[in-house]
């Protein structure tokens, strides 16, 4: 492979972490299981489109969905071993971001 040609695994992991929140949720859940109605607030997405993501990570294999039977209902969202994979480039992310780029006001 000469070194300009994409490799295409590589096209495919940049698609699937640039698809809009889904980056920002998978680093929201470095630090742990989560709640649907945290996460919302967290990250100020809309419930819609959380949902949207959760499912497409759910079935993509970086998260796993678990519904606890309490009354009422809990239901928290984790990363798999394949999720938390992604915790030393989300970490070089992170660390390069705060180097690099400045947030306006």
């Amino acid at each position: 492979m000469n070194e300009f040609e994409l490799c295409p695994r590589f096209e495919k992991a940049v698609s699937i972490l640039s698809q809009r929140w889904t980056a920002l949720i998978l680093y929201q859940l470095l630090s742990g299981p989560q709640r649907f109605c945290t996460m919302t607030d967290k990250l100020g997405v809309s419930g819609k489109t959380l949902t949207e993501r959760l499912k497409d990570l759910e079935q993509r294999g970086f998260v796993v969905r678990e519904v606890y039977p309490e009354t009422p209902v809990r239901i928290e969202y984790s990363l798999t071993e394949k999720g938390k994979s992604l915790t030393p480039i989300m970490k070089e992310i992170e660390d390069w971001s705060r180097k690099w780029i400045t947030v306006e006001e």
